[in-house]
C-alpha cells in the first residue's frame, strides 16, 4: 500500500490508518476490473453530490429517528465519496495512468460535492429553523424566514467559495510543495500558472472545447494558490536563480525547508476533508447545519490564516538567508 501513497508525511492519522487502507482495497478491485482512475473520480463526484438529498432532510430534533437515519446515510455516502477520491490517486500510481485531466478532476471533487450539499442545507434551513429563531427571539413569520434564509445563503456562498474553497486550495498547494522538496518534480504535482497558461495557449479549440475549459479553470486555481503564497513564490524564485532544478538544490537547504514544512503539515491536514467534515456532520446531526457556515468562515478561517502564517514565515526566513 505504501507505494500508492504520495507520502506518509502529508497524510493525517485518520487518512493514513483508516481511509487509505480502505481506498487501497478499492484500488485493487478497480485495477482488476481495468477501471480508469478518472472514472473513479467521477464516481466519487456522483456519490458525494448524491448525498445532498439526505443532508437536506431534518435530523432528530425535527425529523425524529427517521430524520437521524437519513442524515447518517448522508454521512456514509460522503465517506464513501472521500474513499473513492483517495482511491483514484492510488489507482493512478498503481497503474501508471496519471494525467493532467485526472489532476484537475481530483481538485474539483470537493466542490462538486459541497456546492449542492450547501444549497441543500439552505433549503433545509428554510423549512427547519425553530432552534435558531428561538435562540435569537425571532418571530417565525414568512418575512423573517425569507430574510434569515437569504442571510444563510450568503453565508453558504462565502463559506463554500471563499472559506472551504480557499482553505482546501491552499492545503493542496502546501502538500504539493512538501512533495516537491521531498521527491522532486516527478514525485509532486506542483503546477504553476505560467506553465498551465502555455498548455492552454498551445491547445487548439477544435476538438478540445471541454479540455480548454478545464484548463482555463485550472489556470485560475493555480493563480489563486500563487497569490496566497507570496513569500513561497519569492523563495522559489531565489532557489531557481541560485541552483536551477530542484535536484541541484543543496541537501542542507532542502532539509531546512522540509524540517519547517513538516511542522506545518499537521495544521495543514486540519484544512482538508476529515477535520472540517467532522464539524459539518456534528452540526447536521444536531439539526443546526447552517452554523457550519459560520464555523467554516471564522473557525476554519483562523486555522487557514495560522497555517499560512507559519508557512510564509519560514519561506521568508530561508529566502532572506539565501539572499544575504
Amino acid at each position: 500500500m505504501m507505494s500508492t501513497l504520495k507520502s506518509s508525511e502529508t497524510e493525517d492519522w485518520l487518512d493514513y490508518r483508516v481511509v487509505r487502507p480502505l481506498s487501497y482495497l478499492w484500488a485493487l478491485l478497480f485495477e482488476k476490473l481495468d477501471i480508469h482512475p478518472n472514472t473513479v473520480t467521477i464516481m466519487s463526484m456522483i456519490i458525494g453530490a448524491g448525498s445532498t438529498y439526505f443532508y437536506a432532510q431534518p435530523s432528530i430534533y425535527y425529523g425524529g429517528l427517521y430524520g437521524l437515519m437519513l442524515n447518517l446515510i448522508g454521512v456514509v455516502l460522503l465517506l464513501w465519496a472521500d474513499i473513492f477520491d483517495c482511491c483514484d490517486g492510488q489507482l493512478a500510481r498503481m497503474t501508471g495512468k496519471k494525467s493532467q485531466m485526472g489532476r484537475i478532476l481530483d481538485g474539483m471533487a470537493g466542490f462538486v460535492w459541497f456546492v449542492p450539499i450547501y444549497l441543500g442545507i439552505v433549503y433545509r434551513f428554510y423549512y427547519h429553523h425553530d432552534i435558531e429563531f428561538g435562540w435569537f427571539g425571532i418571530e417565525n413569520t414568512d418575512q423573517n424566514t425569507l430574510i434569515a434564509t437569504a442571510v444563510v445563503l450568503v453565508l453558504a456562498l462565502i463559506s463554500g467559495f471563499t472559506g472551504m474553497g480557499g482553505q482546501q486550495r491552499l492545503a493542496d498547494y502546501y502538500i504539493q510543495v512538501h512533495l516537491y522538496f521531498l521527491k522532486g518534480d516527478k514525485g509532486s504535482e506542483l503546477d504553476n500558472s505560467v506553465t498551465q497558461q502555455k498548455i492552454y495557449d498551445e491547445t487548439p479549440w477544435k476538438g478540445n472545447l471541454l479540455w480548454k475549459n478545464f484548463l482555463k479553470s485550472y489556470i485560475d486555481y493555480t493563480k489563486k494558490q500563487e497569490a496566497a503564497t507570496p513569500e513561497f513564490q519569492r523563495l522559489m524564485k531565489t532557489l531557481k536563480e541560485k541552483y536551477g532544478d530542484v535536484s541541484d538544490i543543496p541537501m542542507k537547504v532542502r532539509e531546512e525547508i522540509l524540517y519547517n514544512s513538516r511542522k506545518v503539515m499537521p495544521w495543514n491536514a486540519a484544512l482538508t476533508f476529515n477535520f472540517r467534515t467532522a464539524f459539518f456532520w456534528m452540526f447536521c446531526l444536531c439539526d443546526i447545519p447552517a452554523w457550519n457556515f459560520v464555523w467554516e468562515i471564522l473557525g476554519m478561517g483562523m486555522l487557514w490564516a495560522y497555517t499560512r502564517y507559519r508557512h510564509e514565515s519560514f519561506c521568508k526566513k530561508i529566502a532572506d538567508s539565501l539572499n544575504s
